[in-house]
């Protein structure tokens, strides 16, 4: 091993550090209604730091991978932690259904929208679009579960994926959960169902047409923002 996962957090913490604007770390805080504490570092300049630590400390393997996003993940700023989440998308290589479990980790742990939509949509989303077999089983379970968080990224995590989605899961859990009262999960099912009907219009009109009844206002209206002259109203 080139360097150790000590060293890695060292670094991270240190740029961080370095970068850090006080004023700015208030009104992060603020927006993302958290006590957890922020440098002020946003997403620009995160960059270069990300792309620091991926080039000099890449892991050497998968158990490596997954202690090092681990160890960031630790730290107690959520920028630390928003770039454990950029390092564990950076080597795919290491992003196999084993890794689940780290995932999962993230979204309940993580348990607010940034930390769990980054994980749904883009780790999440890697597995089931290139290991459906293996990790679509544990994901079809997330959308009954008790933690509010799986049941959203169970119906997000197809988000962005285009032709690679399977619509008829999505819009089983679209339709499973539709019931439900909590803001994020109505949220998600509009987000999902708008984003899909930028690849099949017709059958997010059609499904939106047939559950009109079930779906939230919230769900119906995300849903329809760019299809409205294909939906009953």
């Amino acid at each position: 091993m080139s360097f150790s996962i000590t060293e890695a957090c060292v670094y991270v913490s240190e740029a961080l550090a370095a970068a850090a604007n006080p004023e700015k770390a208030v009104g992060m805080q603020t927006y993302m209604k958290t006590d957890m504490p922020f440098y002020g570092v946003q997403k620009p300049g995160r960059t270069p730091i990300l792309r620091r630590l991926v080039s000099e400390f890449a892991p050497e393997d998968r158990d490596h991978y997954e202690n090092l996003v681990l160890a960031l993940w630790a730290l107690p700023h959520r920028e630390e932690k928003y770039l454990a989440q950029g390092l564990a998308v950076s080597y795919e290589q290491y992003m196999v259904p084993d890794s689940l479990p780290l995932f999962r980790r993230m979204i309940t742990e993580g348990a607010w929208w940034d930390f769990v939509d980054e994980t749904a949509t883009r780790m999440v989303q890697y597995l089931i679009v290139n290991h459906g077999d293996e990790t679509w089983p544990t994901v079809d379970n997330w959308v009954d579960d008790d933690d509010m968080w799986l049941r959203r990224s169970a119906i997000i995590c197809q988000v962005g994926a285009k032709e690679h989605t399977d619509p008829e899961r999505l819009l089983r859990f679209c339709q499973q959960r539709a019931f439900e009262e909590e803001f994020f999960i109505r949220k998600a099912i509009g987000w999902a169902l708008r984003e899909y009907a930028k690849t099949d219009a017709d059958l997010v009109a059609g499904f939106v047409n047939d559950h009109r009844e079930e779906l939230s206002g919230l769900s119906f209206r995300e849903a329809t923002k760019h299809i409205g002259h294909l939906v009953d109203r």
